[in-house]
Formats: C-alpha cells, sequence, structure tokens
C-alpha cells in the first residue's frame, strides 16, 4: 500500500495503478488484503481474551475504543491534507477498516458460524441487490435507463452526495463511501472464518489445502458474478468482494505452507515482519511522508524525474519513500516498541 500510494508521478506502471473503473489491478487487491487479514487476527485476539476469562461485554467495548482511535487517526490525516472544516474528507482507508473491524468484532462475538456465514451471504446479496434493482433518484433504474455502475448514477454515490457532498474524495463519490462499506464487512468476515479454520485441530497441511482450494474457488466465483455485477474496487462489489477473499487465502496459504509448514524462515521474510509489527504507524508515517506538503514535487522533479524512464522514475521514488518508512519501524522493531490502538 505505501508503494502504490506513493508515486513520483502519473506515469506509474499499470500494475501500479488502480483500474479507472470496472476490473481489477494487483494495486486493488491490497485494500482487501488489508482488510481479511484483521478478520483473520481478530479471531485469535478474541479467542486468546475470552479463554483469559474476560467477558464478551469487555471485548466489545475494547473494540469500539479500537475502531474510534483508527477513525480518529484516519479524520486526522484527513485533515492534515485538507485542514478546513467545511471541505475536509469524511471517509478514508483507516475509517472503513474501523468499521468493518467493529462489526466484524462485534458479530464474532456475539453470533455463531452459521450466522456469520449468513451476514456474509446477505450483505453480498443485499449489496447486489441494492445496486442492481434499485432506481437512482435522478438517474432512474440501472441497466435500463443507466449503464450498470454508471460512475456517479450508482446508488453508493447518490447517497455519499446526500449524505457528504463537499467531504468526499472526489466531487461526486468516495471509494470509501458509506454504501459501500457494507460489502467491506463481508471481507473481514470471511477473514474470521479464514482465522476459525487456522484455529482448528486439523493438520497444518490440510489447512493450507484447505485454503488455497477455497480460495481457487473464491476465484473462479468471483469472476463470474462479474460477468453480472462487474468487479469494482471504488464500489467493492459483491464479486471484488469473493475474487479478492479467494485471492487472500491463495496468498495467505502460500505464506501458510511456506512460513510455517516448511519453516522457510530468512533474510527475505524480516522486512515483512517488522513491517508487520507496526503496520498502522507505518501508514500513517507513509501518509505523512507521501507528498502532501509540498517537499513531493521537489524531490522527484529533481532527483528522481531525470534519471531514469517516466515510468521507472516512478518507481523509484515510491521505492525511496518505502525505505524512509521502513527506517523509523525498523527502529521501532529494534527497541520492542510496538505502537497499537
Amino acid at each position: 500500500m505505501i508503494l502504490v500510494n506513493n508515486p513520483g508521478s502519473s506515469a506509474a506502471y499499470r500494475p501500479l495503478r488502480h483500474a479507472a473503473w470496472n476490473g481489477w489491478t494487483p494495486t486493488d487487491l491490497i485494500f482487501p488484503f488489508f482488510v481479511f487479514i484483521v478478520g483473520v487476527s481478530l479471531v485469535f485476539s478474541s479467542q486468546s481474551r475470552l479463554a483469559s476469562g474476560q467477558s464478551r461485554r469487555l471485548l466489545a467495548m475494547h473494540a469500539l475504543r479500537r475502531s474510534a482511535i483508527l477513525s480518529g487517526i484516519g479524520l486526522l490525516l484527513n485533515f492534515l491534507v485538507n485542514p478546513h472544516l467545511a471541505t475536509v474528507r469524511i471517509p478514508g482507508v483507516l475509517q472503513r477498516i474501523a468499521v468493518a473491524y467493529l462489526a466484524a468484532s462485534l458479530i464474532t462475538l456475539f453470533c455463531q458460524t452459521r450466522t456469520r456465514v449468513a451476514c456474509v451471504a446477505v450483505l453480498l446479496l443485499g449489496y447486489w441487490a441494492l445496486m442492481c434493482f434499485v432506481p437512482v433518484p435522478g438517474y432512474g433504474m440501472p441497466g435500463r435507463d443507466i449503464a450498470l455502475l454508471h460512475p456517479d448514477g450508482n446508488l453508493a454515490a447518490f447517497l455519499d452526495r446526500r449524505l457528504m457532498l463537499g467531504h468526499l474524495w472526489e466531487p461526486t463519490r468516495d471509494p470509501e463511501g458509506v454504501l459501500s462499506t457494507l460489502p467491506t464487512i463481508a471481507t473481514a468476515l470471511c477473514g474470521v472464518l479464514t482465522g476459525e479454520w487456522l484455529r482448528s485441530n486439523r493438520s497444518m497441511e490440510r489447512k493450507a489445502a484447505g485454503m488455497f482450494a477455497l480460495g481457487v474457488l473464491g476465484l473462479i466465483a468471483g469472476e463470474a458474478w462479474s460477468i453480472w455485477f462487474p468487479i469494482n474496487k471504488k464500489l467493492w462489489t459483491s464479486s471484488y468482494v469473493i475474487f479478492t477473499a479467494g485471492f487472500a487465502l491463495v496468498c495467505l496459504a502460500a505464506c501458510y505452507w511456506a512460513l510455517d509448514v516448511k519453516k522457510l524462515h530468512g533474510w527475505w521474510s524480516k522486512p515483512f515482519l517488522i513491517f508487520g509489527t507496526n503496520a498502522i504507524a507505518a501508514y500513517v508515517i507513509s501518509e505523512l511522508l507521501g507528498g502532501s506538503f509540498g517537499w513531493k514535487e521537489l524531490i522527484f522533479q529533481h532527483w528522481f524525474a531525470h534519471i531514469a524512464s517516466p515510468g521507472l522514475a516512478s518507481l523509484l521514488y515510491a521505492t525511496f519513500v518505502l525505505a524512509l518508512c521502513f527506517l523509523p519501524i525498523w527502529w521501532l522493531s529494534r527497541k520492542r516498541i510496538f505502537l497499537k490502538v
């Protein structure tokens, strides 16, 4: 996320840019992977806390506090970019993670597995029905009066304008809007179900094989559903949820097999571990370093723009920002300081 969020210029290589609208690129996998692993990790944390004797009510309050802090950090970052209350952006990456985490935590704490599966189905099918079969005021019926998932003429964009006009990422819509947060909760719940699978008494080999098999099925199902409900990251469509959850399962299965089953640890895995121990801090640092305060243009234009082709120069600058973010995180890791919310 740090790499793709901080390109030197718009000439970044296509795999390092989001899809313009429908479809996907590798960049479009990053955010749902974050939300997915939040769901996986909350299973481990909540089960260990319950085993230590903490009540479900206490864990729910803890989840509420963490969600509020995450949202507050996200709003603060938005305010630093645009310090004007009349136009400051309200949604954001951390705000969406916070809401998805809170909802998934409460469902995990107070519902059984079957109910969680039912919640995923209701969220995905309900969102599909709302986006495809509810007329959009001023535009008409999707797929009949206006193209399905029209950038401005979809229900999610309409609601965002009604609720937060002037506080959006784009003038008429926001990729982290209100309605599209519902399927994001389903992504987190897919992670919860995966976390339960990993905590089961099955053998490690069977766990890896099961995740890989279900991941492949998710990829196929997501691509199939996209024929009728296109994969779209900015709208977090239901097909996008199934597809990216499948992709996350395949990647997690590969990591689990390599690191836990085969114990293939080494120098190559160390940077990922260091970043992972202070992930939120790394993200916040990257947002502060990402060029929002005027120095990006100075550094890129004076140094990187002249040493390589436009695409490579953009990648080199993004790698430079990534390295700058790594240094304080590496220092925190060395000092055994782990910043949590």
